[in-house]
């Protein structure tokens, strides 16, 4: 039951919650994807170097890449405006600890433009683990601290149909940032690094007493290292099923598409649940134990609701 009390967060209690999730990736290579949403630039993969110290490489660069995607929200599309992005970085790092030694000193720290094409971005159209390139650019060698998504005024959803404007909750900057360690970081290959931001868009968009719907953005930044998924398919496509899937300390949710087929990505390695919220007539599900080790994809069988 989707609750529009004043000032409520849009979605279920926490086994049925509908996050809507947009990943930001630092490097990706998954260009097979890049006609999904906005795209800028070639979509040959790039590489992102491993840490350089900036004082020993003077003149040493990484290019940085930033791929998009998500899992939906009970919305028909919600389109949120991206101006710019700029990453933060300290050209001080010595080594590779994640103290923040230096962050005090502002002569260390230098704010980059990527490229980027602005505009609106249909975050539906970006589920069940597809990507699209949002940002990229080269950069000196260095630590990147932050991430500022830089965002502009015309987001906007839409719900059965009807167009509602989304501004942001008084108080919201429209510069997001997103703190980063350097552990966070997935070295996938030599000399490139990537990594995810959770878009957490049901935690992201509050309705309020008189029917405006308002964005506080909600981000936390992941790896496909360090974390696994679960994709499957359940059917009938009539039962509109709405996947969930959690345990004590993580939640993560999805839509299937029309042919069933699911897949939520970005959970902590451990022992979950899925829970099938069905409509029309058909019965909730419940399949309890399922495993999942990071770097690994935990496949289920078919799931067939009934009434």
């Amino acid at each position: 039951m989707l609750l529009a009390s004043s000032g409520t967060i849009f979605g279920f209690r926490r086994k049925n919650t509908i996050h809507l999730q947009l990943k930001t990736i630092l490097y990706e290579a998954a260009c097979k994807k890049c006609s999904s949403g906005f795209t800028t630039g070639s979509c040959e993969p790039v590489g992102l170097p491993k840490e350089i110290s900036g004082n020993g490489n003077k003149g040493a660069t990484q290019q940085v890449s930033l791929y998009l995607t998500d899992d939906p929200a009970l919305f028909d599309s919600v389109l949120i405006d991206i101006q710019a992005v700029r990453v933060k970085l300290d050209t001080c790092t010595l080594s590779d600890d994640d103290d923040d030694d230096n962050d005090d000193d502002d002569s260390c720290y230098v704010w980059h433009t990527l490229t980027i094409q602005p505009g609106k971005y249909d975050l539906l159209r970006l589920r069940n683990g597809v990507d699209t390139l949002l940002a990229q650019g080269t950069i000196p060698a260095g630590k990147i601290k932050k991430v500022k998504l830089v965002l502009g005024t015309g987001h906007y959803l839409v719900k059965d149909g009807i167009r509602y404007p989304l501004n942001l909750m008084p108080g919201n900057r429209t510069e997001v940032e997103i703190k980063l360690r350097d552990s966070d970081w997935d070295d996938f290959a030599s000399g490139r690094r990537r990594i995810w931001l959770d878009f957490d868009v049901a935690r992201s968009i509050v309705k309020v007493r008189d029917g405006q719907f308002y964005l506080a953005p909600v981000l936390r930044p992941f790896t496909i290292k360090k974390t696994g998924s679960i994709e499957g398919e359940v059917v009938p496509r009539e039962a509109t099923p709405v996947i969930s899937v959690y345990n004590s300390g993580d939640t993560a949710y999805a839509i299937p598409y029309k042919d069933g087929d699911f897949k939520i990505r970005g959970l902590k390695e451990g022992t979950y649940s899925l829970f099938v919220n069905a409509s029309n007539g058909y019965r909730d599900t419940t399949i309890n134990n399922i495993v999942v080790k990071a770097g690994k994809e935990t496949e289920l069988k078919k799931i067939t609701l009934q009434k």
